[in-house]
C-alpha cells in the first residue's frame, strides 16, 4: 500500500520559515521522482518544487531562492524548507510521488498559512 503523509504545516508570520516532510511508504520512494505541490481554494493545484526523474531539483519561479526541496533516503522522507514566506505562499501543500507516467500518488495535504 502506497502512503505520504506529510507534516510540519501551520501559522507563521511573514519572513518566516517552516519545514515540510513528507514519509513515503519504502515500496515508492527509492523509485519515485518525489516533489511539493500547493493549492488554494478555487485555483489548480501547482508545483512548488520536485526531483526530477535523473535526480536534479526544479522550482516555481516564484519560490526559487526562498524554497529547497531535499530527501533522505534512509528515512524515505522529502522536505521542503520554507523561507521567508510572504502571504501569497499560504496554500494546503501535498507531496507528490510519480513512479510512472501512468502513476502519480498524493499526501493528505497540509495546511500552510503566513498571515500576521
Amino acid at each position: 500500500q502506497v502512503q505520504l503523509v506529510e507534516s510540519g504545516g501551520g501559522l507563521v508570520q511573514p519572513g518566516g520559515s517552516l519545514r515540510l516532510s513528507c514519509v513515503a511508504s519504502r515500496s515508492i520512494f527509492s523509485r519515485a521522482a518525489m516533489g511539493w505541490y500547493r493549492q488554494t481554494p478555487g485555483k489548480e493545484r501547482e508545483l512548488v518544487a520536485r526531483f526530477t526523474t535523473y535526480g536534479s531539483t526544479e522550482y516555481v519561479d516564484s519560490v526559487k531562492g526562498r524554497f529547497t526541496i531535499s530527501r533522505d533516503n534512509s528515512m524515505n522522507t522529502v522536505y521542503l524548507q520554507m523561507s521567508s514566506l510572504k502571504p501569497e505562499d499560504t496554500a494546503v501543500y501535498y507531496c507528490n510521488a510519480v513512479t510512472s507516467p501512468m502513476s502519480t500518488y498524493w499526501g493528505q495535504g497540509t495546511q500552510v498559512t503566513v498571515s500576521s
